[in-house]
């Protein structure tokens, strides 16, 4: 397979069920944009056989490199990026199961021992979705209680968490407010934890993202109504050396994560 399949793979299983992201899609092209992705983002659970390193490698595989890393600690979260030039940036973060109790420990461990190993070695595993059985209700619970990143890495398994629309490469967007103002004004709901827009131009990234789609999930015993996937907007200021600032920041990236919390 190549890069390009990949991405499109991605993107496929990605819109089909977080549909938002395929509507908002459609009302950029409609107004005539090329969307460009800035980045792509997965999350894993911080265990030597599915950790950041086990996703890393597929695109590893075809040239890209580490460039950045990242610390959550509120949220018992590691986190690195990649980028190849030319492509879209690849952020991939993992929960520090270490730090959490015994319970989620063991819960988590029993899930990943039913990964064989055939499948960490396809690059298929990154819009596999679960790879284990369907977890309960109960066990949902149970791991939100601790950690909303567990129960939803958990319930969706591994896909894209989001793609990112470039807000750099829009040219009838005068910047991010512009975007967000057109997406509340065709009914979307953002993500407003930190504000609705993260980070300033003097870090040189601002973001912003909808609040994740409500997806229909089957659990153990039945189907949930659970918070799935969300679409990210991002845009990049020069460095003061005149180049795009390429990393992350931290403390912006946290309420991002938080796109896809249980909405009570």
């Amino acid at each position: 397979m190549s890069l390009e399949n990949l991405f499109e793979k991605l993107w496929q299983q990605y819109s089909e069920t977080n549909l938002q992201a395929l509507q908002i899609h459609t009302l950029f092209k409609e107004r005539g944009e090329e969307v460009v992705n800035d980045h792509i983002a997965f999350r894993t659970f911080g265990l030597p056989k599915i950790n950041i390193e086990a996703l890393a490698k597929f695109f590893k595989a075809y040239g890209y490199e580490e460039k950045g890393q990242y610390e959550f600690k509120a949220k018992k979260l590691r986190a690195k990026h990649y980028e190849k030039e030319g492509c879209p940036r690849v952020f991939i973060s993992e929960l520090k199961v270490e730090e959490f109790s015994d319970s989620l420990q063991k819960t988590l461990s029993k899930l990943i021992e039913q990964v064989g190993q055939s499948a960490l070695n396809d690059e298929s595993l990154l819009y596999s979705g679960i790879v284990w059985n369907s977890i309960s209700w109960p066990t949902y619970e149970k791991l939100k209680k601790e950690s909303e990143y567990a129960s939803w890495l958990a319930v969706f398994g591994y896909v894209a968490n989001h793609f990112t629309v470039s807000v750099n490469e829009l040219k009838t967007f005068a910047g991010i407010s512009e975007v967000n103002e057109f997406l509340k004004d065709n009914g979307f709901s953002l993500n407003v934890s930190g504000g609705e827009i993260k980070g300033t131009k003097e870090e040189c990234l601002l973001q912003s993202s909808t609040l994740a789609s409500e997806i229909r999930t089957p659990l153990k015993e039945s189907e949930y109504v659970l918070p799935g996937c969300y679409y990210e907007f991002a845009e990049r200021v020069d460095l003061p050396n005149g180049q795009l600032f390429n990393g992350f920041i931290a403390k912006s990236a946290d309420k991002i994560f938080e796109s896809t919390n249980f909405q009570d």
